[in-house]
């Protein structure tokens, strides 16, 4: 069983929200550099700039400490040598709770 801990905790860095917003609109397991891709469009769009090297730090980001804080928990899975991730079927009462994030989160005219 996930704590309640841990799965605030995955959802405090919004970097990590945005890699499970998109993993959510997904059917199964994506590439990382699809899912980096994404997370870069989406900070582009919070904060109106980008920069070259988003797509390299959103990378490493996700590799070096993202992505590795998601191995203890059930709903998620990443598979490193695919470099592939992607939501299981055990996400149920998370996907409530990434839902309730990503409307909390969008903005009023949406």
């Amino acid at each position: 069983m996930v704590s309640v801990d841990n799965t605030l905790d995955l959802l405090h860095n919004e970097r990590r929200r945005y890699t499970l917003y998109y993993l959510q609109e997904q059917d199964g397991a994506v590439h990382i550099d699809d899912v980096v891709e994404a997370v870069a469009e989406m900070e582009a769009d919070a904060a109106e700039t980008k920069s070259d090297g988003d797509l390299e730090d959103i990378e490493l980001s996700l590799y070096h400490h993202h992505l590795p804080k998601t191995q203890p928990l059930e709903f998620i899975y990443y598979n490193k040598d695919e470099q592939t991730i992607q939501l299981t079927d055990e996400s149920t009462k998370f996907d409530m709770l990434l839902t309730v994030a990503k409307v909390l989160e969008q903005p009023n005219d949406q």
